[in-house]
């Protein structure tokens, strides 16, 4: 085990003794952990420095404001899988194409389900695979409902990449595409991701009216055509209000 390795560890040694200790002085960590007072002091330092423990007044150690974000991040993930599952599946049933269902991270979006039994096609998405917000119908339902100001200040840094013969690479029309999903609800793209297969998506809500997450209807794009265009973005729409409402979204 190299040295930074062992510093890690040991790290996570320190950070552990929090489960069962809301605070802790310097010599109770020192104590606790076993591990060098030299040691223990320039560790500390390092995690009061990154957020993860912060010193009190009274000279003792909690954990940092850090936690809370990441805390609040792994619960709103978790709530949002485990109510949009069922619904998921029911439209899954229903439709027969794949349904996925992502969250934000960053200037990305990551599937965090997929339900795809009934689609025997090999799509892009994947649980835990990534794309940008802008590329795809799915990540784009989250883009399309973020602030005008979030909105403009993506626009303004992103570089736009092409990963097959129809992701959206001009900037006027990636906003036109922004404009017209703020209109209707929903989004819909055509070889975004990959070529010859299509996606229509349509944002979840949380309890402030925040989007959170974005449910999509995606396969084959022979079959994102006419009439069929109506009925899946009908029967998604009322999927994605069913997990908004939950989440509290009024």
């Amino acid at each position: 085990m190299t040295n930074k390795n062992k510093t890690v560890v040991r790290s996570m040694d320190i950070l552990n003794l929090f489960i069962e200790h809301a605070e802790l002085s310097f010599q109770e960590i020192i104590d606790l952990s076993e591990i060098p007072k030299t040691s223990v002091f320039r560790m500390l330092k390092s995690l009061e420095e990154m957020g993860f423990l912060e010193k009190g007044i009274d000279a003792k150690y909690r954990l940092g404001i850090l936690f809370l974000k990441f805390g609040h991040l792994v619960s709103m993930r978790l709530d949002v899988r485990k109510i949009a599952y069922p619904i998921m599946n029911e439209l899954h049933n229903d439709v027969k194409e794949a349904i996925n269902l992502i969250v934000r991270d960053g200037n990305e979006a990551i599937y965090i389900e997929k339900i795809d039994t009934k689609q025997k096609v090999r799509l892009y998405t994947a649980i835990g695979r990534k794309s940008p917000l802008y590329a795809g119908a799915c990540s784009r339902s989250i883009l399309s409902f973020l602030s005008d100001e979030e909105i403009k200040e993506y626009l303004e840094t992103i570089e736009l990449k092409s990963f097959a013969m129809g992701t959206i690479t001009d900037k006027k029309k990636l906003y036109e595409t922004i404009l017209q999903a703020k209109e209707l609800g929903y989004t819909i793209s055509h070889s975004e991701l990959e070529n010859y297969t299509s996606a229509i998506a349509a944002p979840i809500f949380n309890h402030k009216g925040e989007v959170i997450a974005g449910l999509s209807i995606a396969g084959l794009e022979a079959n994102y055509h006419g009439e069929n265009v109506k009925i899946f973005v009908e029967k998604l729409k009322k999927a994605t209000a069913t997990i908004s409402k939950q989440l509290g979204y009024e």
